[in-house]
């Protein structure tokens, strides 16, 4: 078995642990500072809304030696709108610029094909019209509030209000980070990133649900043990999927920075930008609110319940019990039958040491049996 594989099995059963919910208000602190970071970009420089949401032409020139910075100067001239240019392949180019009525798109071809002496026949023209534009935008914005209102409603019934409320917390999330990423690297937000952005929730709400069925599966007659508190099995069930969630996000974001770093930088492809920065920046965002926010943040809302409050304190008070009688604090407690509980969820233990029995060999005759 490999060291990551034996890594996985070990945290599985709960032989080492990290305490990630212990240690939750730093992964909020962290996630609050990111996300005020993101807002404020967002506040302050806009989104680069693309040609389908603004209206406006988009033109394809044939191969040309004209450069990309004299390209776009042309095209501001023609139009008096701002321009955005990019190479692609064979030494064309993409001019477009939003913003303007398609009656004047004729205009401005001619004058455009004329700067960059070309036959006005090759600069093929494509037209958005605004209202086109508008629609397309509206009918984004409603297919992320359907796709979020259905998660919270199917994850309140199959597993509680709590949890879905931190998985819609958690998506709300990495939307925002996603898109404060986007408007402080001013890349073109086009139907490409929608795409992308719904691509990443999906991931991102598979990666929380898979912890929340192991914690799920593990809480079951929680209360009938005084062993582990809620908070103590919600960190077991991070640490046992915690390997897997990190060769997933790893594999998943291999091939997605090869488009964005390798597509979109060195080959020149911009138009992969749209789509691959959104994949990239949603799927590390997922994977660490999965971990990092989702799953404490039930705990925290779990434990303010008041079967579970006093859970923690019969679980304390047995543990305080057993460091005043020299015991181990995390040596397992039994029910009040003097078993182990079944469904007790595991968790990282020390070895268990059980001291020699005060009645062994008392009454037995001495000397060789016979």
């Amino acid at each position: 078995m490999s060291k990551l594989g034996d890594l996985g099995a070990r945290l599985h059963r709960g032989e080492i642990g990290y305490d990630f919910v212990k240690n939750r208000k730093i992964w909020y602190g962290i996630s609050i500072l990111i996300t005020i970071v993101a807002i404020a970009g967002l506040a302050v420089r806009g989104l680069n809304m693309g040609i389908e949401f603004q209206g406006g032409a988009v033109f394809n020139t044939p191969k040309t030696s004209v450069s990309v910075s004299q390209a776009e100067e042309y095209a501001e001239d023609a139009s008096g709108h701002d321009a955005i240019v990019q190479k692609l392949g064979n030494d064309t180019l993409r001019i477009q610029v939003a913003g303007i009525d398609t009656d004047r798109a004729d205009q401005i071809k001619e004058e455009l094909a004329k700067d960059l002496r070309l036959d006005p026949e090759r600069l093929n023209a494509e037209l958005v019209g605004p209202s086109w534009g508008d629609q397309i935008a509206n009918k984004a914005w409603q297919g992320l509030g359907i796709f979020l209102v259905l998660v919270v409603i199917y994850l309140a019934i199959a597993f509680e209000w709590r949890m879905a409320v931190a998985a819609f917390v958690a998506l709300i999330h990495d939307i925002t980070i996603t898109v404060g990423i986007y408007s402080l690297v001013g890349f073109e937000v086009t139907p490409g990133t929608v795409i992308g952005l719904l691509t990443i929730l999906g991931y991102s709400l598979y990666d929380t649900v898979v912890v929340f069925d192991s914690l799920k599966e593990q809480t079951k007659d929680i209360t009938k043990q005084t062993r582990w508190t809620y908070s103590d099995i919600a960190n077991h069930s991070i640490n046992s999927t915690l390997v897997r969630s990190i060769n997933t996000t790893v594999v998943a974001l291999l091939p997605v920075a090869g488009l964005l770093f390798i597509g979109g930088g060195f080959l020149g492809a911009g138009m992969l930008n749209d789509i691959s920065l959104s994949l990239f920046v949603g799927l590390a965002a997922g994977a660490y609110s999965s971990i990092f926010i989702a799953t404490p943040l039930v705990a925290d809302l779990k434990e303010r319940e008041p079967q579970m409050k006093a859970l923690r304190k019969r679980v304390l008070a047995k543990r305080a019990q057993a460091a005043t009688q020299g015991g181990l604090p995390d040596t397992p407690v039994t029910d009040d039958e003097g078993d182990e509980p079944e469904d007790a969820a595991p968790a990282v233990v020390g070895p268990r040491h059980q001291p020699a029995s005060r009645n062994r060999g008392r009454g037995r005759p001495s000397g060789k049996r016979r």
